[in-house]
């Protein structure tokens, strides 16, 4: 099974959204999702949560944690989201950034719009790797 690490910051909304669509969509015998930030936040932001809510993805028990080298290092693939040089470097560790616009702090009509954006990529890679339900 595969671990695709998503990473942005405060580990408090883009790559909360991007983990929780992921594992709802993928395969779990083949692939799951993990998310971290270089900053943590102390909880997902509420206009995310709100916005996840209304696909029945509750995040309210979800806490941000810090991405360390070691949880890096659990993953094959480091997707990256607005964390810049901050995010670690692995060796041998596949890498993609996805530059997404940060929610935190915007109407939650935007933040559906980031979300939507985030569930095409998603879905996107789901296809190519062959990891959908």
């Amino acid at each position: 099974m595969k671990t695709i690490l998503f990473a942005c910051v405060h580990n408090a909304g883009r790559s909360q959204m991007a983990a929780a669509l992921f594992n709802h969509l993928a395969d779990p015998a083949k692939a799951r999702a993990i998310s971290a930030g270089t900053d943590p936040g102390r909880h997902v932001h509420p206009e995310v949560l709100q916005a996840m809510l209304e696909l029945g993805v509750d995040l309210s028990a979800v806490v941000p944690q810090k991405l360390t080298q070691k949880l890096a290092s659990t993953a094959s693939l480091l997707i990256t989201m607005g964390c810049g040089e901050s995010c670690p470097v692995v060796p041998g560790l596949e890498r993609d950034d996805w530059p997404l616009e940060d929610p935190k702090g915007k109407p939650v009509e935007r933040v559906r719009q980031i979300r939507a954006d985030i569930a095409e990529r998603v879905r996107g890679l789901l296809q190519s790797k062959g990891w959908l339900r």
